[in-house]
């Protein structure tokens, strides 16, 4: 009896699988206008049938056409295209799968075998570039594992890796570049305990050795940036941490990659991307003020920016606008990775930003910053787990992109308006006199300020016009 039920079993287990592999796509999936060569490469359009995306403007009912983003639009002085300088998230684009905390991944685009072999990661170059060209934007971004295989060893790591950059390097051509290049020290097993701030000396090494390749190929691809995102670095529980060590190691680590910068003659911006939580239940580099003050304390200040995620902001329980103004006013924001949570979810669910208030608020300070630049605006953002067609991926970077685009407008009109701007000076008029410079130049001592309020008793309180700030607001969306 024991015998048959085993057979049973393993007849069922050998269905299931000729099952799902039947389902997999093929090879070279003819049907979605792939051609097959001799070597079983992919010959052809990756999206057969999608154009090249142009500017129609909003009255446009088109859903491949930009309504908003219009590129060589001037606004400024400076071109749309250089204000915003969209990157295209790797990762999301074409490694994301749907798969979610409670389900299997339900995206299978054509082009993918079921491996993660050298030359699946060639082939998903291919579409990458692809994919950019015809959005007509020219920056992407990636994690090193993410467009490469890990191999045995480090060197046969190292070798996928190189081999995918060198056809990367190939398909850039001359006016495409990544906007920044990552390690991803998060995702293996020998990370659980973080990468940096690993309590394991043989981690700390091993992570080190891969943000020294990370940074190589970076620059090697002419990378605008190198952004550290601490996935891992932070703890669970005090209980089994020495925070004191931890950070201390976190820092040394930062000096050795600032080092290493220079030594390779990488002249591209390094940038530390904040998160609160999730994984771990306190992160390191909380929120852009957590991050700053970690920096001055290490004396960093003058070699990091900040690359700011909406959503992380979000879940530090502080908006977007107020992470991206927070790393301006102390001179450190460096880049924007544009995208949205749900605030009925409680995690970093990455999705793209369509909020048109927000992007509005976030471009009022991308233009009193000056603009990004060597940064950008990457749409580190996925589709829906529902959203399943080739076409879906288009469509949403076009809305991601109108989005911003119309922030910007927006702000700009804002601006060459004026009345914010007057209603928040009006707000602080008070201090336009001899004791409010005093003040500010630092020079007001309190037996000073004591003699004023003895002199002038009790003070008047404006109203704020809080109301009023939010109705001009609304009336340029």
């Amino acid at each position: 009896m024991a015998a048959k039920i085993l057979l049973i079993f393993l007849c069922v287990n050998v269905i299931s699988f000729l099952v799902n592999a039947s389902s997999r796509p093929h090879m070279c999936a003819v049907e979605s206008g792939g051609k097959c060569s001799e070597s079983g490469e992919w010959k052809g359009e990756f999206f057969p049938g999608i154009p090249k995306i142009t500017y129609e403007g909003p009255r446009s009912r088109n859903r491949l056409a930009y309504k908003w983003y219009n590129a060589e639009e001037v606004i400024f002085g400076r071109k749309m295209k250089d204000w915003l300088r969209f990157s295209v998230a790797f990762w999301h684009t074409f490694r994301g799968t749907g798969g979610d905390p409670f389900g299997a991944p339900t995206k299978y685009w054509p082009w993918e075998d079921g491996t993660n072999s050298v030359a699946m990661a060639k082939r998903r170059m291919r579409a990458n570039f692809e994919f950019i060209n015809k959005l007509g934007i020219d920056r992407w971004c990636f994690h090193d594992r993410d467009i490469a295989p890990e191999g045995k060893t480090i060197q046969e790591t190292n070798s996928n890796l190189d081999e995918v950059v060198k056809l990367a390097k190939e398909l850039q051509g001359d006016n495409i570049r990544p906007l920044w290049g990552t390690a991803q020290l998060f995702m293996h097993p020998r990370y659980m305990h973080g990468g940096c701030t690993s309590s394991e000396l043989g981690v700390y090494v091993y992570a080190a050795t891969q943000v020294k390749k990370a940074m190589e190929v970076t620059h090697y691809l002419g990378g605008e940036n190198y952004v550290f995102w601490g996935g891992r670095e932070g703890y669970q529980t005090l209980l089994n941490t020495d925070m004191e060590f931890e950070l201390d190691h976190m820092a040394k680590f930062l000096e050795a990659a600032v080092a290493y910068k220079k030594k390779i003659g990488f002249k591209g911006t390094l940038l530390i991307e904040p998160k609160p939580q999730e994984p771990t239940k306190h992160q390191y580099d909380w929120d852009a003020a957590t991050t700053m003050n970690f920096l001055q304390r290490h004396g960093l200040v003058g070699e990091f920016k900040l690359n700011i995620e909406c959503n992380h902001a979000t879940l530090s329980g502080h908006s977007c606008h107020h992470d991206v103004e927070t790393a301006r006013i102390n001179g450190l924001l460096g880049n924007i990775d544009a995208n949205s949570g749900d605030p009925q979810t409680g995690w970093d669910t990455d999705q793209f930003l369509t909020d048109i208030g927000e992007a509005t608020m976030i471009m009022l300070s991308v233009i009193k910053n000056g603009g990004l630049e060597p940064g950008g605006l990457n749409f580190d953002a996925k589709l829906r787990r529902e959203s399943t067609d080739v076409e879906d991926m288009f469509i949403a970077h076009i809305v991601g992109m109108d989005t911003l685009a119309r922030g910007l407008r927006n702000a700009a009109k804002l601006i060459e308006d004026g009345s914010l701007s007057e209603l928040i000076h009006m707000r602080y008029a008070s201090f336009d006199n001899e004791l409010g410079a005093l003040i500010e130049a630092g020079k007001a001592n309190f037996e000073m300020l004591e003699k004023k309020a003895i002199e002038w008793g009790e003070p008047k309180v404006a109203s704020a016009k809080q109301e009023l700030a939010e109705m001009i607001f609304q009336s340029f969306l």
